[in-house]
């Protein structure tokens, strides 16, 4: 089974959607199920994940929705806030939901760069295991220092980075990325998602070649058995197709065997979020 493990839907509404400027018209619209299915269907995967793009709880709900109704919609990774007292009863509740897999927030866009390492959002983590429930990690190059002190600290969590940790691959920086990256990789309860790329770099002027060396790093860092490919739409839309997504991460594995790219189009996705 393929698996896309990284997409996102979303309702457009310029105040709760500010993130999305206007260089980025592209995707300043809805983006739901519908639109999605054609472009899984023509790339053969029979399924994804869709990712919270809103903090809030009605945002989860929104996706929830959307899975009850769209059976390729496969797991649901939302938001609860993790620094809420009654966490417990919060994650209790959303346990009766079989589609919801984990949580994520969204740490890149923190001012507090050490976010992650607050005591309250520190026990909202180690609360999840408890529901056996995944956590993304949405982080830029500068925070990936504190993220090995993170995960160190819940060693039964699963994690897992979301888009490479977003490497500075439009100005070919990757020596500092590439040696936090490796630290965080050590722990094994640790995956990445081999994502988010395309917009990373020059939006309409990228080669396929100017990943390699990053597909290199964490292929090295994580081994084949914790990476898995994730399309980031809509979001890629701003710098590729769909297709061109796939075909960049097909395209570097091609040497590899059948069985280490089923792994990384869909069987870690699987295993990972208990699909």
């Amino acid at each position: 089974m393929r698996i896309d493990a990284h997409q996102h839907f979303w309702k457009f509404d310029p105040v709760k959607d500010g993130w999305i400027t206007n260089e980025m018209s592209v995707v300043r619209r809805d983006f739901f199920a519908k639109d999605l299915q054609p472009r899984l269907a023509e790339n053969n995967f029979d399924g994804c994940v869709a990712v919270q793009a809103d903090q809030s709880e009605t945002e989860t709900n929104f996706l929830l929705k959307l899975a009850q109704e769209n059976d390729f919609i496969r797991g649901v990774v939302g938001w609860i806030d993790l620094q809420d007292k009654n966490i417990n009863e919060r994650l209790s509740h959303y346990r009766q939901f079989k589609v919801l897999k984990g949580f994520r927030h969204i740490l890149q866009g923190e001012k507090e760069r050490d976010f992650m390492l607050k005591p309250e959002f520190m026990n909202g983590i180690k609360a999840l295991k408890d529901f056996d429930f995944t956590y993304d990690i949405l982080v830029l190059p500068d925070q990936l220092q504190y993220i090995k002190i993170f995960v160190a600290a819940f060693p039964g969590q699963k994690f897992v980075i979301d888009h490479i940790a977003k490497p500075y691959i439009k100005d070919r920086k990757m020596d500092d990325w590439k040696r936090d990256i490796a630290a965080v990789a050590q722990y094994e309860n640790v995956y990445c998602k081999i994502s988010g790329l395309v917009t990373e770099t020059e939006w309409r002027t990228w080669k396929e070649k100017d990943f390699a060396p990053y597909l290199d790093s964490v292929t090295e860092a994580f081994g084949i058995d914790r990476i898995m490919f994730g399309s980031d739409w809509p979001v890629c839309l701003l710098a590729a197709s769909y297709k061109q997504v796939v075909d960049i991460v097909k395209n570097y594995f091609s040497s590899f065997t059948n069985a280490e790219q089923q792994k990384i189009f869909g069987t870690t996705a699987i295993q990972f979020y208990n699909l």
